[in-house]
Formats: C-alpha cells, structure tokens, sequence
C-alpha cells in the first residue's frame, strides 16, 4: 500500500491536550519546515488548548463542549476558527488542506473521526488502539478501499511495524510484544486488593494519561495491544505473545520463519514512534536520550500472570470470540475505569466488571460499524445496574 508523503504535512491532532498529543506537538516544533500544527482538537482542558493556539497558531480546533467554545473564541479571536462537537471532528478531517490525522483521543471517541480520515484519504498516525479494539473488521478493509495506511503510534505496534520492514509477509512466525508490568507486577493478589488510585497513577517507567496508566496496571492495554497487532499485522492470537520486560528497553519482537527475532530498542521515550510515524519512511533526528548498553545492568523477562491480571485474558479470550466481543471488552474497561478513577471500586473489581458484561452479551458475527455501536452502548448501559 502507498504511503504518500508530501515535503510539508499539515495536521489535525484529534485530542491534542493529552500526552500523546503534546508531545506530537513538541514533534511539529523540531521541523517547523515540514510540519504544520493546522487543527487542534480538545475535549475539556480548555488552558492549555489556549497556550497550544498561542504557540502553533492553527487554523482552526475544535471543542467537544459548546459553552466553553465560546471562551475559546472570545480569547482566540477571528483569525482561528472554532469548531464544535463530533460535527466538528469529522469537519476538519476532512479537509481538502489537512495531510496527515494523528488520531490521539482516549478509547471509543477516537472511532468515528478515524473513520471520517480514513474515507477522506488522509495519513493515519494512529495512537488510538480503541479504534482497532472495537472495529478492526471494518477499519482495515475500509483502510484498503481508500489507499490508506495506519500508521502506528504506539511503542510496541512501531516497534513491530520497524522489524517487519523489508521482510518477506509469509515469513513471520509470532509477534511479541513486550510489557513494563506496570507498577504492580509484583504485589499479590491480596496486595492488589487494597491498592490506590494514586498508586496506579505512577507508572514506572512512562508517562501518559490517567486511563491507559490504569489500562498499563492492569495489563488491560496489553490485551488491547494484542488485539490491534492482530488487525495491523495480520496474526491469529495464537502466534501473538506478550512478555513482561520491565527495562522498557526493548519496545517489542517479531520472530521468523528460520527463528530469528528482530527487536527494536530505545529508551522510554514516545517521541520516537510519534516522530517516525509522522516522518515515515525517513527518519530524522531526535533530541530523546540514546540507550547506553555499558549502563544497562540487566535486561529481565518474565511471562505475565493472568492470574492476578485477568484483563488480559479477557482480551485474548475477546480476540478468538470475535464479533462485537472486542467492543464490549472495550467499553467495559472504560466503565469500569472510570469508576476506579472516581474511588468507587477497588483496582480488583476492574476484571470483574468486564468478565460480567462479556458474559451477559450475545455475539455478534461480521459487525457492522451500527452494530458496534450498539454493542458499546449496551455496555455501558448494562454496567449502569453494577
């Protein structure tokens, strides 16, 4: 599949506030002489959306909320336009002036607009997995109609994406990725229980937002890993393994035919998968810190305990039922997040949730993109009784 790539791309950042985001943003900074920050989008943190416009200057963002719209337009004046709403997500990815769509908003909100890009033929850096999670049947053909690539953003897919780069597709024999562990890999069951929200929030070795440092606890954003790299790359679940490394050196593997295994190395920094992604096929410099092997003290790996992290069980078991199984999975986690969030159910009850949505649901094979949507509302919808 082509990748075109003009010398200069202007971009629409859907969800430019959060951690991806930003640093997207610190990207277009480097190479002012081939990146264009031309739509911001943003759902709450109306501040830094301001501090972002003040900075990039684009043509336009778009705000989720309609009243704080209005604050956006009485301090960004004429020269910026503000959109508002979905509507408005789906206005500036299709528009004729916009190359490149860095789809970067938090879980099932990522899904439409990703569509509209795809449909309008735009370069994909996808940093929403969601997308995948839910609607991988329907994304990739839908990619392959309009000529269009996604583009990895995270770590261990840009990893995989590097290492399958000039080899041959029949060659590959398993995709491995790799997983800090989070910041409880080795507390116990009962250690598990009692956990605090302040304590899942500090990942040990990234920075990211507040729902997938929670999905990293639980192993969850692993299985949904695993459920993407099987829509990217074309492998059955069974030849898709997951392996704790808590260095973070190693981003992800892929092994082949004659059992090599290629792997990608860098320090935790995703300033790298964001930068190549937006530079593909070329590479360009980076300020981010190299690995020093002499300093590396050791390289450890470990297979997960699903165990005590039943999520990502729970993924792989949604991968093989297929359907709208994976949809549900999703917005189960992201109910179920929340709640741990707001302190209202302990860290251990997050699987418990999901394992009671995908029990109570009834598959659908061969989703439509409606039928997908419906199976997320019905989630949320059924967990509002829990």
């Amino acid at each position: 599949m082509n990748v075109k790539v003009r010398l200069h791309q202007n971009i629409a950042i859907l969800g430019s506030t959060g951690s991806i985001g930003t640093q997207t943003l610190e990207v277009i900074a480097s190479y002012p002489d081939r990146f264009t920050a031309a739509y911001l989008t943003v759902n709450n943190n109306i501040p830094l959306l301001l501090r972002q416009v003040e900075r990039f200057r684009p043509k336009g963002v778009v705000v989720l909320d309609p009243a704080a719209a209005e604050t956006v337009r009485s301090r960004c004046g004429p020269e910026v336009e503000v959109l508002t709403g979905p509507e408005g997500l789906s206005d500036v990815v299709r528009r004729t002036e916009v190359d490149t769509v860095v789809s970067a908003l938090v879980g099932f909100a990522g899904l439409r607009p990703t569509v509209d890009a795809i449909t309008a033929g735009k370069r994909i850096a996808l940093a929403n997995k969601e997308t995948l999670v839910v609607a991988g049947s329907v994304m990739m053909p839908l990619a392959e109609r309009h000529n269009v690539r996604l583009l990895p953003v995270d770590s261990e897919h840009s990893a995989i994406f590097q290492c399958l780069t000039g080899e041959p597709a029949g060659s590959v024999t398993r995709i491995i990725l790799t997983a800090s562990g989070g910041p409880f890999r080795s507390l116990s069951a009962n250690e598990l229980r009692t956990v605090t929200v302040e304590q899942a929030l500090k990942h040990p070795n990234w920075s990211m937002g507040s729902k997938i440092t929670i999905d990293s606890a639980t192993l969850m954003n692993k299985g949904l890993e695993v459920i993407e790299a099987h829509w990217l790359f074309g492998m059955p679940a069974e030849r898709i393994d997951v392996v704790v490394h808590p260095q973070s050196i190693i981003h992800s593997m892929v092994e082949f035919a004659d059992g090599s295994v290629k792997a990608q190395l860098g320090v935790p920094d995703m300033t790298i998968p964001i930068q190549y992604a937006l530079t593909y096929p070329d590479r360009f410099p980076t300020p981010t810190r190299r690995v020093d092997f002499p300093s590396l003290r050791e390289m450890t790996f470990f297979s997960p305990d699903t165990e005590r992290f039943p999520c990502l069980r729970l993924a792989y078991d949604a991968l093989r039922a297929g359907g709208t199984m994976p949809a549900v999975l999703n917005a189960a986690n992201e109910v179920a997040v929340a709640r741990f969030l707001a302190g209202a159910v302990p860290f251990t009850q997050i699987p418990v949730l999901i394992e009671t949505a995908m029990d109570r649901h009834v598959l659908r094979e061969n989703p439509t993109l409606e039928d997908i949507v419906e199976a997320d509302g019905w989630t949320r919808d059924i967990l509002s009784t829990f």
